[in-house]
């Protein structure tokens, strides 16, 4: 009988083949339950091997929009520990969309090759992936979050490698007096950034992203969820001012190609998003992955332990046959296993948690009492039960 480290088919480069898949439950005894957070979903025709979920987080080490070896390093390290599925971080789709100077983009096709190197690794070890398209809206060209001096102005410069003078809204109306004004968007503006999603959906595809059609941000002020709030776009035409339909009209239009007082829009809330959720899985979106706030400065937004949640549960209940994604500082795999039973979500999203501890998902498995597949490399490190 020969004994032979198999290779993982169908990627480039050798890899250990892991039987199971890295965070897949094995060895269980006949009357074992396996935690939802470990069980398989299928999101359209996809099939994630569990809940667990990379959310994007930024990096700001980018080379001119370029991935480098700190992003083969930050998504290889997750991808190894069990994730079900990667969301890389906010991909701008115009050099002038990025948040900040080095921010990740794919607006060019030299950006596809380092991040094919990405994609190829997180498939060799079973974990779906994709990217965060993107563009920053009014609150484009700032600065690193390290780079940022607290209370001063968070426009970069030219001669700090910004454009403060192409940052465009839909709306000329800034984030706030520490942003520069933005540029109202003209509607052939907005048919070129249409078409710009629509390139580096294609750029996604043949790099072999899992997860890339619909793949936008929408939330935290940027260019989608300033389009949608009455408090950045105050446009006069089709696609703003009071009626909803106009502020949703134009996001609508590229994922396809109620706050309410005195008979006015004051901000755009719940109830709103209850029906942009609608809206979107009408047109073929089968995943929301929910979040809230970072479109008005004035916000105070009241943080703690699965403070995203109940917006999620929300969502999920007006639109029961969506898949809806929850977030915000979840680190306890029994409470992230609660929200998954008591139906306020489908997928669990982790950020910082994964940043601390790359290691969640094989932690969280011991803590829910099963026992799941670890990288063939670190097993021997894990396997306490």
């Amino acid at each position: 009988m020969k004994h032979i480290n198999e290779a993982v088919s169908g990627v480039s480069g050798y890899f250990p083949k892991n039987n199971p898949e890295i965070g897949t439950p094995f060895n269980l005894k006949e009357d074992a339950s396996v935690p939802l957070l470990f069980t398989p979903i299928t999101i359209g025709n996809v099939t994630f091997k569990n809940r667990i979920f990379a959310a994007p987080m930024c990096q700001y080490s980018s080379d001119n929009g370029h991935a480098t070896d700190w992003h083969v390093v930050h998504i290889g390290s997750m991808a190894v520990r069990g994730i079900g599925a990667i969301c890389m971080e906010a991909t701008a789709v115009v050099p002038e969309g990025r948040i900040s100077p080095e921010d990740a983009g794919i607006w060019t096709d030299s950006q596809m090759e380092p991040l094919k190197r990405i994609v190829n690794f997180a498939h060799a070890h079973g974990t779906k992936i994709g990217v965060q398209l993107a563009h920053a809206g009014r609150k484009a060209s700032t600065y690193a979050t390290w780079v940022q001096v607290h209370g001063h102005h968070h426009t970069a410069s030219k001669e700090e490698n910004g454009w403060p003078d192409e940052v465009f809204g839909p709306s000329s109306i800034a984030w706030s007096e520490n942003f520069g004004e933005p540029k109202e968007l003209t509607k052939d503006e907005l048919v070129k950034i249409e078409d710009a999603f629509l390139a580096s959906i294609r750029r996604c595809q043949e790099i072999g992203c899992t997860l890339t059609s619909s793949n936008f941000i929408g939330a935290h002020g940027y260019l989608l969820h300033s389009f949608v709030s009455p408090l950045s776009n105050t446009r006069s035409d089709e696609f703003g001012g009071q009626s909803l339909e106009n502020r949703l009209r134009w996001p609508l239009q590229l994922i396809a190609r109620p706050e309410q007082e005195n008979g006015q829009w004051k901000q755009f809330g719940i109830e709103q998003s209850k029906i942009y959720a609608a809206e979107m899985h009408k047109l073929g979106v089968d995943l929301v992955h929910v979040s809230t706030g970072g479109n008005w400065s004035g916000q105070k937004v009241a943080t703690g332990p699965g403070f995203q949640v109940p917006f999620a549960e929300e969502i999920k209940k007006s639109n029961p046959k969506l898949f809806v994604g929850t977030v915000g500082l979840i680190t306890d795999a029994k409470i992230a296993e609660s929200y998954l039973q008591e139906g306020k979500a489908d997928v669990i999203f982790l950020a910082r948690a994964l940043l601390r501890n790359p290691h969640w998902p094989l932690e969280a498995a011991e803590q829910l009492g099963v026992r799941v597949k670890a990288a063939n490399q670190y097993e021997r490190t894990f396997y306490r039960m």
